[in-house]
């Protein structure tokens, strides 16, 4: 058995806890994952995240505005097309430890449901 290294607690202000309270509600909407993901690469037109993405204009447009409201990704305007990028790596770092999260939790479901 391995023994992880606990970090002390770290206590957050009734206001800082609402500010990372709508940081994760921004990240709670599948279409919104997909639209960051698509943006690892670097940044797109929104018509090229509608292609990659699947996601309606309208939706994409929708949950770009949220995402951006979040402080996730930024956004600069040329001529008629619109681009977006992330703000920082960090919300694929937040999603990769949650992906290993949830991939330990499926092997771990997976393993009790094995005959004995």
């Amino acid at each position: 058995m391995t023994t992880t290294k606990r970090r002390p607690p770290k206590v957050l202000s009734p206001a800082m806890l609402d500010q990372v309270a709508d940081r994760f509600k921004a990240l709670a909407e599948p279409n919104r994952l997909l639209l960051l993901q698509a943006m690892q690469e670097g940044e797109l037109a929104v018509g090229d995240l509608v292609a990659r993405t699947g996601i309606s204009l309208a939706n994409a447009s929708k949950q770009l505005q949220q995402l951006h409201a979040a402080g996730f990704i930024q956004r600069r305007k040329d001529g008629l097309f619109v681009y977006y990028r992330l703000s920082d790596h960090d919300v694929m770092t937040l999603c990769d430890l949650m992906c290993g999260r949830v991939t330990r939790d499926v092997k771990a479901q997976e393993r009790a449901l094995l005959p004995r």
